[in-house]
């Protein structure tokens, strides 16, 4: 089993309300204070605007990882929103793959399949959604429609 990360598609058919309303706040934060500001000033902004929009959230969330049902590591998302979204906040003039791979390991810790990268850094915000897609579950849905073997 090959788990599989994609970058959620933007149309508007397709589009993931809750990612989307997420994304929506951090724009406004991004509009009224611009890029320049460290993450925390970001964070706690966006945190005001989640109340504003009625967006439910945890903030700071420890995530464990276990091997062997042991627990070897813990990571700390800065929120999650709806109860399954990862939402991981960044002040960078320019995101990479490092970020994105941080999110991606959020994901696999938390059994969650949506997360957002939101990058408060640069002159416009840089936003990623990502989904933790499990490659056995497509081939089902292969099977399903006629496509499998």
């Amino acid at each position: 089993m090959n788990p599989q990360i994609t970058q959620m598609d933007a149309d508007l058919n397709r589009r993931d309300e809750q990612t989307y309303a997420v994304i929506g706040a951090a724009m406004a934060v991004h509009r009224e204070l611009g890029h320049g500001f460290l993450e925390a000033v970001y964070q706690a902004a966006l945190e005001r605007e989640f109340i504003s929009q009625q967006i439910p959230f945890e903030r700071e969330v420890r995530l464990l990882v276990s091997y062997r049902g042991e627990r070897i590591a813990e990571y700390q998302a800065d929120f999650i929103c709806y109860g399954n979204v990862i939402v991981e906040l960044k002040a960078l003039q320019k995101l990479t793959g490092v970020e994105e791979a941080q999110v991606i390991n959020y994901l696999k810790a938390t059994g969650f399949n949506r997360g957002l990268l939101l990058n408060f850094g640069s002159p416009g915000l840089q936003h990623k959604r990502l989904v933790f897609n499990l490659r056995e579950s497509a081939q089902s849905a292969d099977k399903q429609n006629g496509r499998g073997e």
